[in-house]
């Protein structure tokens, strides 16, 4: 389990937990919430969904009930921490008591900042890079406040997409690239860390010799509106953790624009364990396409993965790869 600060708290005296059950919003898989009593756990984020599951805690994707204290463990997306905030107040009575937890690199500082312009906070302790805040649930929230509970968006190309997910704003230039750049794809396609849809749904209104495409991301959120983004009936959609997923078929080609960051710190690491997972999903002989920022170094994993391969393309900052006969074992 990893060290916590409201444990620290808890047995200091600073902080004193009422009498009921605890909600924890955004509940990371390896937090030790023993000192909060009974828990009810909310992760949309698969393999922490999973490993909470496993425990034995309660978890689910979206909170269900009422609280009488709730912890906030926030993430690297500042408007997901304030939808997370905000959702856990409204599961709070008056006098309840709110938690929020994180580390500096997440961006703690900047929500201490924002809840002390709007509350009064009733403590922070500082420990190991990180802050913990509480504060006393008010007779009304404000409205400010309720306003930053994250819900899907519209923009001006007709795409849904959500705050604090990746590429908010519309398609990111890599995925554009990729979707212009990748030649025309034949029978089952499976899209990795498929987002809110954007490379799969326009894979499918332009490659008609597609059959199946499977779409697999791990927050929940983001999938869900990619079921809005992609109406298609050649599209499944599979909330689950890409190193770990079983296809119920292999593959005759992959699309990918993988993530690289764990919380604010890059992490070619997932990179390459997208690359690995792509070559045991694929068919002997099928193809694997995926887009990179150009610093990221992923030529070695793709040579250990797949026999063959080749740069399609080199541009505006981001390189595209295809590689082919998937190294088995």
């Amino acid at each position: 389990m990893t060290p916590n600060r409201w444990t620290l708290a808890l047995d200091d005296g600073a902080v004193a937990l009422p009498d009921g059950p605890c909600l924890v919003m955004g509940a990371r898989g390896d937090a030790d919430f023993a000192g909060l009593g009974d828990v009810s756990c909310v992760q949309g984020f698969a393999p922490d969904h999973e490993r909470l599951a496993t425990r034995g805690l309660r978890v689910t994707v979206t909170p269900e009930g009422a609280f009488a204290s709730a912890l906030v463990q926030i993430v690297k997306a500042r408007a997901g921490t304030l939808s997370m905030i905000a959702e856990a107040l409204g599961c709070l009575p008056p006098g309840g008591l709110l938690l929020v937890d994180g580390q500096k690199e997440e961006g703690i500082e900047s929500i201490l900042k924002q809840l002390r312009q709007v509350f009064t906070v009733d403590g922070v302790i500082s420990k190991a890079h990180g802050k913990l805040i509480w504060l006393t649930r008010p007779d009304t929230i404000p409205q400010q406040v309720q306003d930053w509970i994250a819900v899907p968006s519209q923009g001006p190309d007709g795409h849904v997409t959500m705050p604090g997910g990746f590429s908010a704003a519309g398609p990111d230039r890599g995925s554009e690239l990729l979707v212009a750049l990748v030649p025309q794809l034949k029978g089952r396609v499976a899209d990795l860390g498929a987002g809110w849809g954007y490379i799969a749904g326009e894979m499918l209104a332009e490659h008609p010799g597609i059959t199946a495409m499977d779409l697999i991301e791990a927050d929940h959120a983001m999938l869900q509106v990619a079921r809005t983004n992609v109406d298609d009936a050649r599209a499944q959609f599979h909330w689950a953790d890409v190193t770990q997923f079983k296809a119920a078929a292999p593959y005759d080609a992959i699309v990918c624009n993988p993530p690289f960051h764990i919380g604010r710190k890059a992490d070619p690491g997932l990179g390459r364990a997208f690359i690995a997972a792509a070559a045991r999903l694929l068919k002997p002989q099928g193809q694997f396409y995926m887009v990179a920022n150009r610093h990221l170094p992923y030529e070695g994993a793709l040579k250990a993965a797949f026999a063959t391969g080749t740069m399609l393309a080199e541009l505006e900052g981001y390189k595209l790869y295809q590689a082919g006969k998937p190294r088995r074992g």
